[in-house]
């Protein structure tokens, strides 16, 4: 697959306009600088680590919060680590969850070496064989749009999307580290207690 067009964080900004009550789970690296610089929210719960295991994050995070919209935000790399979440999203069928992979088919946090997507592993297709019907090609900002549209609905989920993204490079916007306080703001945010 060749790279993408769609600026990466003109993407996520689109994506994250009239968030409403979007709960926001991000991989590591640039999908985490693209939704911190699209602006920081106490709804934002950033992972910064443990490659593979957003989707994951965001399907426990949609099964505890049934009514509220639940966005990971992600990247071709991450989600290629993370491919046996996708039989367990599909099969828990959580509706308020969204998968969103910026994929421009290279490994952008370690020198961009082609992945797997890039040397021609399809990720919606692969999304579709676990078993998630809902699932978006997005190549333009009618796509984008429409993908914006789908989020808010929590009856149909869940849906997998992968953004096709081009290769460049944006200044990183570093989003709190501290992941002690990003979960206890997340909790907060959600009423729930301090840990």
């Amino acid at each position: 697959m060749s790279a993408g067009t769609l600026d990466r964080r003109v993407a996520v900004k689109s994506l994250l306009q009239n968030r409403g009550k979007t709960l926001v789970i991000t991989g590591l690296g640039s999908s985490t600088y693209d939704t911190f610089a699209a602006g920081d929210h106490d709804a934002n719960f950033y992972l910064w680590g443990a490659m593979g295991g957003a989707a994951l994050m965001g399907l426990g995070l949609a099964l505890a919060q049934p009514d509220r919209p639940v966005l990971v935000i992600t990247g071709d790399g991450e989600q290629l680590m993370g491919l046996g979440g996708l039989v367990t999203i599909a099969v828990q069928k959580p509706k308020n969850l969204t998968i969103a992979v910026l994929d421009n088919g290279h490994f952008g946090e370690t020198g961009m070496q082609m992945s797997h997507s890039g040397l021609g592993a399809d990720l919606v297709a692969i999304a579709k064989s676990c078993g998630i019907v809902q699932t978006h090609d997005v190549r333009d900002e009618a796509g984008l749009a429409t993908l914006r549209d789908a989020i808010q609905d929590l009856s149909t989920g869940p849906r997998f999307a992968a953004i096709r993204i081009a290769n460049a490079e944006h200044e990183r916007a570093l989003a709190p580290r501290d992941g002690i306080h990003v979960r206890n703001r997340m909790r907060q945010h959600l009423g729930l207690p301090i840990m």
